[in-house]
């Protein structure tokens, strides 16, 4: 299947990478707007200026859509309407609305296929955290407890696209809290009963530097975030609490290797009998496939009509709803944006 990459950017190589190899796709075309970027695609590729010249010029199967915020539900509805099947890098769009018009015109193609890209389903340790949870060994879930952070917006001192609130939609809670809300709707799903506080008093653009978000599902369990741009040591934390036991995600392996080291803390609770110190294991994850069984979970649904059962259309909608609601759940927030 020809293959086409709208960006070039550090995901869109990262993409590339794991592309070329899977033995079903063969990556023919790419767009690219930056000159520097530009120079960097391999020479048999054939290089477009803009993602709409690849979208209606190119002979493609699938496009790898890895834009900014601004241009992705355009370029996913237009890739649609060609006939191509899309992988969309998150947030899926700027706002709810522009997603449920994807969403329409989606629903004229039943045949394509449309994932998005909620890498961090994919770690290792979350699938295994996932399994262990699904199995009920523990019982059910009671709480969440995440943070989800890092150092700066962007560069220090630096303004782009993500600090603009007309081309990006959102802050860090858009652009890395929505991976921590989407795990906990994949372990525990369905928040909205929600209060939160959203600032962006420390880097002072128009977008959320710092998301504090308490919310509740109607079974009962709560979902505690803290996303932030202002986590000098960068951190991943996804605290599970079970009846008969927890499951602590720590760390994250990525290109940046920033968020130390992967690994999944289960403790075995015995409230009556280990006094508050109970028996614990860690296991360690020292290898990051996430972006291969992404791209290979997409394969398999395009080549054998499977369901997309991470990253839907519907997936995305539940998690950009939600962070909709969350963004206006802060009154003076919701005031002055909304």
């Amino acid at each position: 299947m020809r293959v086409g990459i709208a960006g070039y950017g550090v995901v869109g190589k990262k993409r590339y990478s794991s592309i070329v190899k899977n033995s079903s796709f063969k990556v023919t075309d790419i767009s690219e707007v930056n000159s520097i970027a530009r120079k960097e695609i391999p020479e048999e590729i054939n290089v477009f200026d803009n993602y709409q010249d690849l979208i209606l010029q190119a002979d493609l199967d699938i496009i790898f859509i890895s834009l900014p915020n601004k241009y992705a539900s355009d370029a996913v509805s237009l890739s649609l309407k060609k006939g191509l099947n899309v992988f969309c890098e998150k947030p899926p769009a700027r706002t709810l609305e522009e997603l449920l018009q994807v969403k329409e015109i989606y629903e004229k193609h039943p045949s394509l296929k449309l994932m998005y890209g909620f890498n961090h389903r994919f770690h290792l340790s979350v699938e295994e955290a996932k399994s262990i949870i699904d199995s009920k060994i523990y019982g059910n879930v009671i709480n969440l407890k995440g943070v989800y952070g890092k150092s700066q917006m962007i560069s220090f001192n630096q303004t782009d696209w993500r600090t603009k609130r007309e081309e990006s939609g959102g802050g860090i809670l858009l652009d890395q809290g929505i991976h921590m809300l989407d795990l906990m709707n994949y372990f525990a799903g369905g928040f909205n009963n929600i209060f939160s506080i959203i600032q962006n008093t420390f880097w002072n653009f128009d977008v959320e530097d710092n998301a504090f978000v308490l919310m509740q599902n109607d079974d009962g369990i709560i979902g505690q975030l803290h996303s932030s741009a202002t986590q000098w040591r960068h951190t991943f934390n996804l605290d599970i609490t079970l009846n008969k036991g927890s499951l602590i995600l720590g760390g994250l392996l990525t290109s940046s290797k920033s968020y130390g080291e992967e690994t999944l803390k289960i403790i075995y609770a015995d409230p009556d009998n280990d006094k508050g110190n109970p028996k614990e294991e860690i296991i360690n994850f020292d290898e990051d496939i996430s972006w291969d069984m992404e791209i290979k979970r997409f394969t398999d649904a395009v080549r054998n009509s499977d369901k997309i059962k991470n990253g839907s259309i519907d997936q995305a909608i539940e998690i950009m709803d939600l962070i909709e609601k969350i963004y206006k759940a802060d009154p003076i927030w919701k005031r002055k944006y909304y």
